[in-house]
């Protein structure tokens, strides 16, 4: 099977792979290379995927879609990281979750300004009262 994982901006994994698990709603599942085709909605959690040489390797992923069709399986998420071991991988995404935060709390910031500042140009050009 060849794995290929799509995140908006890039494609981060396009590779030979023995097996894939994941996880959607109803439960975990293991695709093999003789596994019917398949799609299925995917849950915010790990990815592990088991290469030719049989190393496993592992993904945080923001849920997804995944989609197997013949020897092709495609993955598409708007977030996912790579780790080479739960550990790495936890904090890896512990890290990619603070600059989500910290560029969100600037986001929020910066929305909350402009919105004031249209109230003030509102209330500067006496719209919305009866003057």
């Amino acid at each position: 099977m060849n794995l290929k994982v799509l995140l908006p901006t890039e494609i981060l994994i396009d590779q030979p792979v023995m097996k894939i698990i994941a996880e959607a709603e109803n439960g975990s599942f293991c695709l093999l290379p003789k596994h019917v085709d398949f799609i299925s909605a995917l849950l915010p959690g790990i990815l592990t995927f088991v290469d030719e040489q049989n190393c496993e390797y592992y993904l945080g992923i923001g849920g997804g879609i995944l989609t197997k069709s013949g020897s092709e399986v495609r993955v598409s998420t708007i977030y996912a990281v790579q780790g080479d071991d739960l550990g790495t991988l936890r904090q890896k995404v512990a890290e990619q979750f603070e600059a989500l935060n910290n560029r969100e709390r600037l986001v929020r910031s910066a929305i909350a300004k402009l919105e004031a500042d249209i109230l003030r140009h509102f209330v500067k050009q006496g719209v919305g009262t009866d003057a």
